[in-house]
């Protein structure tokens, strides 16, 4: 491999492992990923160093060019990201898929509760709405409170809804 390109790959070799090391220390790669990628930087960068084990490598896929092995397993290294990816993007849109349904689910069942609370509501005096605190949005309601309105609805008639 000529000298001046056999420094290029090194140095950019370098500057993958670096990069990819600054990534994960700044919490933009998860360490899941950077494993390939550091693995992948540190192969290429001993193919670079090592002209013996390259040009070993080289005869054995059948490459006439150096240059031509570096680019073969780089190109075999983003097929396996891009298959691992479309893996990942495969379970990540099932579990979206899952989570809209139950969110679905959640969303009917809070109507219903939302309409029984408002007919319930209307029947009760709106003065007593605002000592339980429905009125003003809290969401802190006592147990004595809703007992005590409990009994009155029961009492009144109302709690056969």
């Amino acid at each position: 491999m000529p000298p001046r390109i056999r420094v290029i790959a090194i140095l950019i070799c370098i500057f993958l492992v670096a990069y990819v090391f600054e990534l994960v220390r700044r919490r933009h790669l998860s360490e899941e990923y950077s494993m390939g990628w550091l693995v992948t930087g540190s192969l290429m960068l001993i193919l670079s160093i090592s002209e013996d084990l390259l040009i070993w490598i080289s005869s054995l896929v059948g490459a006439t060019l150096f240059t031509s092995t570096l680019f073969f397993f780089g190109l075999a290294f983003l097929v396996t990201i891009c298959l691992h990816f479309s893996i990942r993007i495969s379970a990540l849109t099932n579990q979206v898929r899952t989570l809209t349904q139950h969110m679905g689910i959640l969303h009917s069942e809070k109507k219903v509760l939302e309409e029984r609370v408002s007919r319930v509501a209307s029947a009760i005096n709106p003065s007593e709405l605002e000592n339980v605190g429905i009125l003003h949005g809290e969401k802190k309601v006592l147990k004595e409170q809703v007992s005590q309105a409990s009994l009155e609805i029961n009492s009144s008639g109302l709690g056969k809804i």
